[in-house]
């Protein structure tokens, strides 16, 4: 049972660490002198979570916010090009990053109140969002319970459901604690965390947190109503996600219904891609990435007529 249970904890510490593994990786390929530094940066506290946050380039807001055990930095080599004629402001959610992780358990719901507050205190009415899986969560929930905040809404690799996951994953999320600690120190994730937070030992505490987080069931279905901005939903095909569930959200957005349509009569404002290739461990770095969420972002779309 005992070894059944180290090889679950072992499967799980490699699965999260892969995506910084491949950050570290591809981050050295990003030149530094195409990186924009910040032109504000700082912290915001909301209901007692000191939120980091920075803000990069000019023109359009666009909040940005990382994936579970990550930070602003997992966007290294693609903050470039998003910021390039847009204004990024990128959050390290709570625990993550530089941002504390306080004494309150660590809530999606919460954390997308909290970002409507953050935005408010930064004098920004309203965004444009774009969240990677946890992140893509959080953007969810501030644009469900605050429609008006949101102009467009970019869901990179989530969920609405604890049902859309694949079944073997469920299992090894549901085994992280403070115990994998240990095992985790020499990872590049654990390194990355230990650079950056200002508590580095709170680090099994938030590994605590984090399955705790996975452990709780969760169905979102009910709110996909109140979204009424333009969303895009982008998955990998051999994503963390079952494709029929990611299908099942567009289809609730109203999208996928009928056929478009001659003069496009029938299409709806909402968005669905699936990138070839991609898993939910390098989505959120993936070259393609930018070009496909752009336009939508922008309100621009590439269209070819008969004639």
């Amino acid at each position: 049972m005992f070894a059944r249970f180290r090889s679950h904890l072992l499967i799980a510490a490699a699965i999260l660490a892969m995506p910084l593994v491949a950050q570290a990786q591809t981050s050295a390929s990003v030149a530094p002198a195409t990186q924009i530094a910040p032109a504000r940066s700082g912290t915001v506290e909301v209901d007692g979570i000191a939120y980091y946050y920075e803000i990069r380039g000019q023109g359009e807001p666009l909040l940005l916010l990382h994936g579970g055990l990550g930070s602003i930095e997992m966007f290294s080599p693609i903050l470039p090009a998003l910021a390039a004629g847009r204004q990024v402001i990128a959050v390290d959610l709570q625990g993550h990053g530089r941002t504390l992780l306080g004494s309150r358990p660590i809530s999606i719901e919460a954390m997308g109140r909290d970002m409507d507050a953050l935005l408010g205190k930064l004098g920004f009415k309203q965004v444009d969002v774009m969240g990677y899986s946890m992140g893509a969560g959080v953007g969810f929930q501030l644009a469900a319970q605050h429609p008006g905040r949101v102009r467009r809404l970019a869901l990179v690799s989530m969920t609405l459901s604890t049902a859309g996951i694949q079944p073997e994953m469920v299992p090894i999320q549901r085994q992280l604690t403070a115990a994998m600690a240990p095992m985790m120190k020499d990872t590049p994730m654990y390194k990355g965390y230990a650079a950056l937070a200002p508590k580095p030992e709170d680090f099994p505490r938030l590994l605590d947190q984090m399955g705790d987080l996975m452990r709780r069931d969760f169905d979102w279905s009910a709110q996909v109503k109140a979204l009424t901005m333009p969303v895009m939903l982008v998955v990998g095909d051999a994503d963390m996600w079952r494709p029929e569930a990611t299908v099942g959200f567009f289809k609730l957005l109203g999208g996928g219904q009928r056929d478009g349509g001659w003069q496009r009569e029938h299409v709806t404002k909402h968005r669905l891609a699936i990138l070839p290739g991609r898993t939910h461990y390098d989505m959120f770095l993936a070259p393609e990435l930018v070009p496909t969420v752009r336009p939508f972002l922008d309100g621009k779309e590439a269209r070819a007529d008969w004639q």
